[in-house]
């Protein structure tokens, strides 16, 4: 009986003893889950976190890239609309002055002008050695000239432009060397030099109602063999380098003004007949 009673004690203090240790296992393992959860959820939260903040700036630096890409974009745009619409206009007002200047030198050339535009020149728009044009017309160089004249306008035949052009062009004073203020003219193997000064211009009106310009020099001193006064007529009418011009001669001013039947023409004398002739048919 008290065996009985022994084992029964030592059974029950057995049972006690390993009640306390599976509590003291549950706890801890409870802890040790818990610890894992804190842990597991501020890992959870630190990703969440960086990741949220990685997302944010790479949203905003894609916001702002694509801003800036916009910018460059509207940039670009802008300037090159401006530069488009610039260069337009710029070629537009161009290209709209070049046909205002070239209308109005034509309009010059025919004889048509104001007399506000006109100014006054000096020698050396007409320097250089110059050879008259009348040699072509006997040899029959300018016979295509006068050709295209009659083809071209119709008011005359090539026989009878010619005839018209024959005392127009007729001289006997083959070249004109003109440097500084000295003229040489050569005439008949012969030649005499002297110095001209400006006296001034005047603006004539011809029957057909178009005008022209004679721009007179008057010789410093007389010398024999040479006239007093020249008159230049390019169909300019303010300063610039002559291509062709007429050119009248003599002692009285205003008589040689009332000439309008005989204007010896010259050219550049480097130029052969050949040239001569294709220029004058461009005008």
């Amino acid at each position: 009986m008290k065996l009985k009673l022994g084992i029964g004690v030592i059974l029950a203090v057995l049972g006690l003893w390993l009640a306390g240790c599976q509590s003291a296992g549950s706890n801890d393992s409870g802890a040790l889950n818990q610890t894992e959860a804190v842990s597991g959820t501020n890992g959870s939260s630190s990703t969440q976190e960086s990741s949220g903040t990685e997302e944010s700036s790479s949203t905003n630096e894609s916001n702002t890239n694509h801003v800036h890409d916009e910018e460059d974009e509207h940039n670009h745009e802008h300037n090159h609309e401006h530069n488009h619409e610039h260069n337009h206009e710029h070629n537009h007002d161009h290209n709209h002055e070049h046909h205002d200047h070239d209308e109005e030198a034509e309009a010059i050339y025919k004889g048509f002008f104001e007399d506000s535009q006109v100014q006054n020149r000096t020698l050396s728009d007409w320097e250089g050695d110059w050879q008259s044009v009348y040699p072509y017309l006997l040899d029959g160089t300018l016979d295509e000239v006068f050709a295209h004249k009659a083809e071209d306008s119709g008011k005359m035949t090539a026989e009878e432009y010619k005839e018209y052009y024959d005392v127009g062009y007729k001289t006997d004073t083959e070249r004109i060397v003109i440097e500084g203020d000295t003229v040489t003219f050569f005439t008949k193997g012969q030649q005499r030099s002297g110095k001209y000064q400006s006296d001034g211009y005047e603006i004539l009106t011809y029957e057909a109602g178009n005008r022209g310009v004679r721009y007179i020099f008057k010789s410093v001193e007389e010398v024999e063999g040479l006239p007093r006064y020249i008159q230049f007529s390019d169909h300019r009418i303010n300063p610039s380098k002559s291509d062709h011009f007429h050119l009248y001669w003599g002692d009285d001013r205003k008589a040689l003004l009332e000439e309008v039947t005989n204007w010896p023409t010259y050219y550049p004398s480097d130029m052969d007949g050949h040239s001569i002739a294709h220029e004058m048919m461009a005008h």
